[in-house]
C-alpha cells in the first residue's frame, strides 16, 4: 500500500515541499532512497525504535521509503515524523483521514517523544501558499509560527499526540499551539518583560559628551547607513554602538518575517513566541573567521553567517584594524549588494543580507595617534594599520566619525544629554517617512536606495549642485562615495522632515567622510 506525506526542505530561508512515499510489499527488508544524508538514514533506528516502544509492530516485508523529489539532497533529523506516520498508514495499523491536510516534520525520541527541528516557521509559511489545512510540528517549534493565524498549527510533544489529529475521530483543539499550556506560560513571561533580554541596551543620557558622534550615529540610525568610528580606547566607541541599538525603531512586519525565518533555519529561535520584533545586535569576535562572517558549511549543510543574522540590525565589528584583511574585503559584496552567494560544489545558497555595519577601530596599533605625544607607532606600523581603514571597503561605509577622548571637565560635571527616547522618535519619524517613500519599491530605508531610485528621490536644484560640484574637486571623491553623501544628505532632510535636499545637507553628510580627505602620508 502506497502512502504519500507531506515535509518540507529549507533551501536558504525558504521551504520546499518534500513528499515522503511509503510503500509495504512482499520482501524484506527496510530500503530509504531519495539522496538522503547521514542523519536521514539514521532515522530509521529511531523510527522503528519508538514505534515499537509505543506498542506498534514493524512488518516483516519489505518497506521502500521514498524522499521525493529524488534529486535534491535531503538532511536534518525532521523526517522521523513523517516516515513513521507513513509506516503505520502503509502497514494498515492505524487508518488517517486526516492525512493529507498536513505538513508534518519532527524528530522522534526512542521513547515515541517528538523532539523540534529547525526551519519551522519556513514551513508554516510554505504550508500557506500551498493552501494546505495547517502544520503537525513539535511544539517548541510551533511557538514560531504563532503570528500564522490562517493556519491550523498543531504542536506535538509525542507520536501519540500525531495520531489523535491524523485520526480525526476526538477534538484535537487543546493541541493547537495557541490552546497549550507552555504558550500561555511564555505569554505571560513575555508581558512581564519590558526590554530584550541577551542584549546590552546602553542610554545616549548614559554617555557623557561626544555630542558630534551622537549627530552621526542619529543619522546612521535613521538612513540605515553604514558606520565607522576611529578614535582612541575609551574615547566612548563600543558605549555608541550599544546605544544605537536602542534608538533603532521596530521592526516592520515584513522584516520581522525575513529574520524571524533566518534564526529558524539557523535553529536559534529557541522559545521566543511568533515573530522577532526586535532589531538583531550581532557584535563577534575580530578573531572570527570567514565562514563565521559570511556563512558556510559542507556539502547541503550550509549555515548562514553573521551578516545574514544581522539582518534588518546592526553588524557591530569592534577592533576593526585588527581583523583579517580577507574577511573585511570579503564584505564588500553584502554591504553592496545586501545579500550573500555562498557556493559549493554540490550546492549554491543565497541569503539575505541587509545590515548595518557598525565599525569601531583605533587609528594606530598602540591606540592613541592624534593624541598629542602619546603615540609611540611607527610610521610604517600607522601606515599598515590604518590601510585597513581605506579603499573599497570604506568608499561602502557613509558615516566615518573620529572620536576623541571627553574632556574630564565634562566627565566630572556628568551633564546628561537626550535620553535614547527622545532620539529614537526622531530616528522613527524619518523611517515612517522612508517606509511611504518606498512603498512601491520593495526597501526600507535610504541607505538601500539604487541608481534609479536617487535620481528620483534625490534632485539637487541648481545651488545644491554648484555644492556638490565644489566638493568633488575639493575631497576627490568617487562615484560611489558621492552616492553616499546623496543618501546621508537624504536622512538628514528626512530627520529635519523637509521635502527637498538643501545644501548645508550636503555639506554635513560630506563632513562624515574624513577618510576620503585623509592623506595615508600624514600618517608618516
Amino acid at each position: 500500500m502506497l502512502i504519500d506525506i507531506l515535509g518540507a526542505k529549507c533551501v536558504g530561508i525558504e521551504a520546499v515541499p518534500v513528499t515522503v512515499e511509503v510503500d509495504i510489499a512482499h520482501g524484506i527488508g527496510i530500503h530509504l532512497v531519495g539522496l538522503a544524508d547521514v542523519a536521514v538514514k539514521e532515522s530509521l533506528l529511531r523510527t522503528v525504535t519508538a514505534l515499537q516502544s509505543l506498542g506498534f509492530r514493524i512488518p516483516g516485508k519489505k518497506i521502500v521509503i521514498n524522499l521525493a523529489p529524488a534529486d535534491v539532497r535531503k538532511n536534518g533529523s525532521g523526517y522521523d515524523l513523517p516516515i513513521a506516520v507513513g509506516i503505520l498508514a502503509a502497514s494498515e495499523q492505524k487508518h488517517f483521514p486526516g492525512l493529507d491536510k498536513y505538513l508534518i516534520m519532527g524528530e522522534l525520541g526512542l521513547d515515541g517523544s517528538v523532539r523540534e527541528v529547525q526551519g519551522a516557521l519556513p514551513f508554516a509559511d510554505l504550508a500557506a501558499g500551498m493552501g494546505i489545512s495547517g502544520c503537525i510540528i513539535p511544539l517548541r517549534s510551533a511557538l514560531e509560527a504563532t503570528e500564522c493565524n490562517d493556519l491550523s498549527i498543531f504542536g506535538v510533544e509525542t507520536l501519540t499526540d500525531v495520531i489523535r489529529i491524523l485520526e480525526e475521530q476526538e477534538d484535537c483543539s487543546d493541541l493547537l499551539v495557541w490552546n497549550t499550556r507552555l504558550y500561555r506560560k511564555l505569554s505571560r513571561n513575555a508581558q512581564r518583560v519590558r526590554k530584550p533580554s541577551g542584549q546590552d541596551v546602553m542610554d545616549f543620557s548614559e554617555i557623557i559628551g561626544q555630542e558630534g558622534a551622537k549627530r552621526g550615529v542619529e543619522i546612521a540610525a535613521a538612513g540605515g547607513h553604514n558606520l565607522i568610528m576611529v578614535g582612541p580606547p575609551g574615547s566612548g566607541k563600543s558605549s555608541l554602538a550599544k546605544a544605537m541599538a536602542g534608538i533603532l525603531p521596530p521592526m516592520t512586519t515584513e522584516e520581522a518575517i525575513v529574520t524571524s525565518k533566518i534564526y529558524s533555519v539557523a535553529g536559534m529561535k529557541s522559545s521566543q513566541i511568533g515573530l522577532i520584533r526586535t532589531r538583531p545586535f550581532r557584535a563577534p569576535h575580530y578573531s572570527a573567521s570567514l565562514p563565521a562572517i559570511i556563512g558556510g558549511g559542507a556539502g547541503a549543510d550550509i549555515r548562514p553567517g553573521e551578516v545574514t543574522l544581522a539582518e534588518n540590525g546592526i553588524l557591530f565589528l569592534d577592533e576593526y584594524g585588527q581583523m583579517p584583511k580577507s574577511v573585511l574585503e570579503a564584505l564588500r559584496g553584502p554591504m553592496e549588494d545586501r545579500k550573500v552567494t555562498i557556493s559549493r560544489l554540490r550546492s549554491k545558497l543565497e541569503y539575505p543580507a541587509s545590515f548595518m555595519l557598525v565599525a569601531a577601530s583605533n587609528p594606530c596599533p598602540c591606540g592613541y595617534y592624534g593624541e598629542g605625544d602619546r603615540c609611540r607607532c611607527t610610521p610604517g606600523q600607522r601606515l599598515n594599520y590604518l590601510s585597513k581603514l581605506s579603499g573599497p571597503v570604506m568608499d561602502r561605509i557613509d558615516i566615518q566619525l573620529w572620536l576623541h577622548p571627553v574632556d574630564t571637565v565634562k566627565l566630572v560635571g556628568r551633564r546628561k544629554g537626550e535620553p535614547s527616547e527622545v532620539v529614537a522618535q526622531r530616528v522613527l519619524k524619518a523611517r515612517m517617512l522612508q517606509k511611504q517613500r518606498f512603498a512601491d519599491d520593495g526597501i526600507f530605508t535610504n541607505a538601500e536606495m539604487n541608481n534609479r531610485l536617487l535620481e528620483k528621490h534625490c534632485q539637487l536644484n541648481d545651488e545644491c549642485r554648484k555644492v556638490m560640484e565644489l566638493l568633488i574637486s575639493r575631497l576627490g571623491l568617487s562615484a560611489r562615495a558621492y552616492s553616499r553623501i546623496l543618501k546621508v544628505a537624504r536622512t538628514i532632510a528626512d530627520l529635519e522632515i523637509s521635502r527637498d535636499i538643501k545644501p548645508e545637507y550636503l555639506r554635513e553628510a560630506a563632513s562624515y567622510r574624513f577618510l576620503d580627505r585623509l592623506n595615508l602620508e600624514t600618517f608618516g
